[in-house]
């Protein structure tokens, strides 16, 4: 979905529109800082501009960065941002095949959500299978209720804290827009895909409302 997205835009956007932009990324990258190992080779699943990746390089220093997103526009943004890395670069979906790898860290940050159900499921696989042993993969995702009233709230709490940040109307009307073709998924039926794949102690350690940070790990 970031192909309907402006790459010289979405940054300052981001930030409007993911009310919990500080923590939900954060926690993301405190989750890699404390649990990866030294120097870990990284793939960063719908890259966009570079936005989580940028965030987490100062705190892990890795030996390789591959970012992988459908929009040359964004990774061409993430690419000037992370120059100083020389990141890897590819250009695709996430339903093609990923780098061969092994990494030692797979993250993605508002991408896997785009993806019907059967094709997480397919993608979380394909994620495990590119993992080195021991490797974590964590995802800052957004996530649909276990309930109507909860998708309901979560929807009410998200575009009221939109407004305060400075969200105009046309912004969010825009961004319902892009929402309504998400595929979003219960944070608990993609917990429960991700153990019966094979990953341990895969568990949710951030949540605010529909945004939602969880990882696994490939076992050694």
């Amino acid at each position: 979905m970031n192909r309907i997205w402006d790459a010289r835009t979405y940054d300052a956007a981001r930030r409007r529109l993911v009310p919990c932009f500080d923590q939900f990324y954060g926690a993301a990258v405190e989750f890699v800082a404390q649990t990866a190992p030294a120097n870990p080779r990284i793939l960063d699943l719908g890259a966009g501009t570079g936005l989580l990746t940028a965030m987490l390089v100062e705190r892990v220093k890795p030996r390789v960065i591959h970012l992988l997103d459908a929009s040359a526009d964004m990774l061409s943004r993430a690419e000037q941002r992370l120059a100083a890395w020389r990141p890897k670069t590819t250009v695709q979906e996430l339903t093609a095949p990923l780098p061969v790898g092994p990494f030692d860290v797979v993250i993605s940050a508002l991408a896997i959500h785009h993806l019907e159900d059967r094709q997480k499921r397919d993608l979380f696989g394909r994620i495990h299978e590119v993992l080195a042993p021991g490797g974590i993969f964590v995802n800052a995702e957004q996530i649909l209720g276990p309930r109507p009233s909860d998708q309901q709230l979560y929807e009410t709490v998200h575009l009221e804290a939109a407004r305060r940040l400075g969200s105009s109307e046309e912004e969010l009307a825009e961004a319902q827009k892009r929402m309504s073709y998400d595929r979003c998924t219960t944070l608990a039926r993609q917990i429960e895909w991700l153990r019966k794949l094979g990953f341990e102690r895969a568990h949710c350690f951030f949540q605010w409302f529909r945004f939602a940070v969880y990882a696994g790990w490939k076992r050694l």
